[in-house]
């Protein structure tokens, strides 16, 4: 039986299309790997809501506390891992790590796929959106070509040496850090939530239909709602009573799918008072206010203050309970209102805990963490609120973090071949010793 295998690996490796196959495979699963990594490092934080959720669906507790580190070391092994896969480097060590990793995945992913205690794997963050089934049959496939791999990637050279191996592996590794720094202090580089700069937010800049609301008429004493297509006629007794506004019960996903964010105070959906789409709007997005360095209530108090000067009002938006805003009250003498929305919503709207998101006129005009705006700027009333994000270009650092690397890489690549082309020149023109 060995042998017939050993014969079959051997018909495989001379066949002339082998290298094809192996070029190929390389470029697909290492590409998926890079993008898988690469989406995930761009946005750490919903990695971290993510693996909260892994922790909480699968019971490992003795996982808690362990996200950040987590959100910061996936991507980065899935990126390195895959940069090395397609261009060759540690030709037998690649696939077979790359094979244990997908020894983790498909039992998690099955597990997932048959009981959605995850509904959302996550394994592209919020690019690409993929079911549990999908997941699952997608790591099926990688793993078959993985075993591929394992068995026949040494018969395609890797494009580097066996030294600069280590420093490409070493230099993904650093712009996998980088990147999920950046994102993790200030917001995501590439926004591939819906609540993206230059969107309109609040149900109430939904365009407003006849549909959207039901009709109250009253006959006999009795009182009942119509939707537009069944209003009841007035000669059979019926009389016009009210108009209400449908509020439909939307998940996150689905209102964040339309823009529309809700905002409550108490219970009451007060989002259209308060996403004026005439004025501006300061939002203090704390998921977690227990969680909230209570240092900032100083500057939060200053800032509130600040905003009426600039044309703007502030407001605080938290999933938090009625007792930890009370008691977040009680310590900090709040001067701005404290409002509640879904946790869910407030995470996908912008990353931190706190963020700050202004809203000029219905319109996202910039979003970032409280902690990356220097105070003095924050507070200073010459300076506009639509101003305070103009120091940082998401697109500029994403590139300044990318263009060096892109650059080593290929000098990396030009140095790796200077030998063999000096070599080959000097042996082309060398004279041939006399006998």
């Amino acid at each position: 039986m060995l042998a017939a295998l050993k014969d079959i690996h051997k018909k495989i490796a001379s066949n002339p299309f082998n290298k094809v196959a192996v070029i190929l495979l390389r470029i697909i699963v290492g590409a998926t790997f890079v993008v898988s990594g690469f989406v995930k490092a761009i946005d750490p934080m919903g990695s971290v809501y993510k693996f909260q959720e892994y922790i909480a669906a699968l019971d490992l507790a003795t996982l808690q506390g362990s996200e950040v580190f987590l959100a910061f070391a996936v991507p980065a092994i899935e990126l390195v891992l895959g940069v090395m896969l397609i261009t060759g480097c540690l030709r037998r060590a690649t696939p077979l790590l790359l094979l244990l990793l997908m020894g983790v995945m498909l039992p998690l992913t099955y597990f997932l796929a048959t009981t959605n205690a995850v509904p959302d794997c996550g394994c592209f963050g919020d690019a690409i959106k993929l079911t549990n089934w999908q997941t699952f049959w997608k790591n099926v496939v990688l793993t078959v070509m993985l075993i591929y791999l394992l068995l026949q990637n040494k018969s395609v050279p890797c494009i580097y040496g066996p030294i600069i191996q280590w420093i490409v592996m070493l230099l993904t590794l650093g712009l996998s850090i980088a990147i999920s720094t950046v994102g993790y202090s200030t917001q995501p580089l590439i926004d591939f939530r819906p609540y993206k700069v230059g969107t309109h937010i609040g149900s109430q800049l939904q365009p407003v239909a006849d549909s959207d609301f039901v009709f109250v008429y009253e006959k006999d004493g009795q009182q009942q709602e119509f939707s537009i297509d069944s209003i009841p006629d007035e000669e059979d007794g019926w009389t016009f009573i009210d108009r209400k506004k449908v509020t439909p019960d939307l998940s996150p996903a689905q209102k964040a799918a339309i823009n529309a964010v809700t905002i409550y105070d108490q219970g009451t959906d007060i989002t259209e008072e308060v996403l004026d789409s005439t004025s501006n709007q300061l939002l203090i997005l704390m998921p977690d206010i227990d969680r909230v360095n209570k240092a900032y209530a100083f500057t939060l108090n200053d800032l509130a203050k600040t905003c009426s000067n600039k044309g703007a009002t502030l407001y605080a938006i938290t999933s938090a309970s009625q007792e930890q805003i009370e008691e977040w009250s009680d310590l900090t003498g709040p001067n701005y209102p404290i409002y509640t929305g879904d946790d869910s919503e407030i995470k996908m709207l912008a990353r931190g805990n706190p963020a700050v998101v202004y809203v000029e006129k219905g319109v996202v005009v910039w979003k970032r963490t409280l902690s990356s705006i220097p105070t003095k700027q924050l507070l200073n009333s010459k300076v506009p609120l639509a101003q305070l994000s103009d120091d940082i270009s998401p697109s500029l650092q994403l590139w300044e973090l990318l263009w060096p690397y892109l650059l080593i890489m290929i000098a990396l690549l030009f140095v790796n071949r200077i030998y063999p082309v000096i070599s080959f020149f000097v042996n082309r023109f060398k004279k041939p010793k006399e006998d």
